[in-house]
């Protein structure tokens, strides 16, 4: 069988474009990831960030939703270490009220920003320390069986919403295997520990009332164009922009100076960080793609279409899935 084929969106605001028309185009994407056969769409949640409009993936899955049909739709993910178990489960029960059979719950513990950000949303510094205890907290929330005596998620109590671990070290990998839950790694923005993440997780899987086997979901960047050339010309584009909000943080940069910033360790970081990329033509991509998939023992690919333009990015959709159609991996 094809590996099935999922979509991180990054909600991205391209330069002189606003949130609505973000969103707008998250929409599009989302209804073109049901045409072609995607099984999921996933949008993570990111803060103070001027070229990301998912700060709020609650918010934005129920508006895709109400403008797709069939295609699962969640969060990749909730950093759970800014929230209540309880508000989360409230949250994603609506969704699930709203939209039966179609809500995921992908659950991280980073904060999704920086440290000053980190301060504006009340976090606690510690509170990552019991991501473990709070994700059984939100489970039991959604399972029916709340931890806290006298209180209940309304909605959510008894939905049973899978949940899914990301990670992009060993430590999630640990805990999505003694939950007997699925494992989302962030391959595509943070190469280093695939292989070691993975092997931890199969290794020590424990069978759990959600999910009976492993299961492994593999981020990777996908540039498709119709020629080699305008899908590296693309892909480029990514990484500049992915480099000047990296290490910008909202100045402004000419041309120049971008190019100044990718020949230095910078631009160094910002390759290593997205080098899980399938760029090219949909027969280039395809072969990545199915390299990768054996590499990274996968039994899900989650791709990151990265183009500037919302018609590049519909495009990379459709090609993609046009090439991974007849895949065996």
């Amino acid at each position: 069988m094809p590996l099935p084929l999922s979509i991180l969106d990054l909600a991205p605001i391209a330069p002189g474009q606003s949130a609505g028309e973000s969103i707008a185009a998250s929409v599009a994407l989302a209804q073109a990831a049901e045409r072609h056969g995607y099984r999921r769409v996933w949008y993570a949640e990111h803060h103070n960030m001027a070229t990301i409009a998912s700060s709020a993936p609650a918010v934005v899955i129920a508006h895709v939703g109400a403008h797709t049909s069939t295609i699962r739709l969640g969060a990749g993910g909730v950093m759970l270490p800014n929230h209540s178990p309880l508000s989360i489960a409230e949250q994603f029960g609506t969704l699930d009220a709203m939209y039966p059979g179609r809500i995921d719950l992908g659950l991280g513990r980073a904060p999704g920003s920086d440290q000053q950000t980190t301060y504006a949303l009340r976090r606690d510094p510690s509170a990552s320390a019991q991501f473990p205890e709070d994700v059984a907290e939100l489970r039991d929330y959604l399972a029916g069986h709340s931890r806290v005596p006298g209180v209940s998620a309304v909605p959510g109590a008894g939905s049973r919403i899978p949940l899914f671990i990301l990670g992009s070290s060993t430590f999630g990998a640990q805990l999505a295997a003694a939950y007997g839950l699925p494992y989302a790694f962030a391959s595509h923005f943070a190469p280093q520990s695939l292989a070691a993440a993975v092997a931890v997780y199969r290794e020590r899987f424990r069978p759990s009332e959600q999910l009976d086997h492993p299961h492994v979901i593999a981020g990777v960047n996908v540039a498709a164009a119709d020629t080699t050339e305008a899908a590296r010309s693309a892909f480029e584009s990514v990484q500049r922009n992915f480099a000047t909000s990296l290490f910008g943080r909202g100045r402004t940069f000419t041309e120049a100076e971008v190019d100044g910033l990718m020949a230095t360790a910078a631009g160094d970081h910002v390759r290593q960080m997205l080098a899980h990329a399938a760029v090219g033509t949909p027969e280039e991509v395809r072969g990545y793609l199915e390299d990768f998939g054996r590499v990274a023992d996968a039994d899900e690919l989650i791709v990151a279409h990265q183009a500037r333009s919302t018609e590049a990015r519909l495009r990379s959709v459709e090609l993609v899935a046009e090439a991974m159609a007849g895949s065996r991996v």
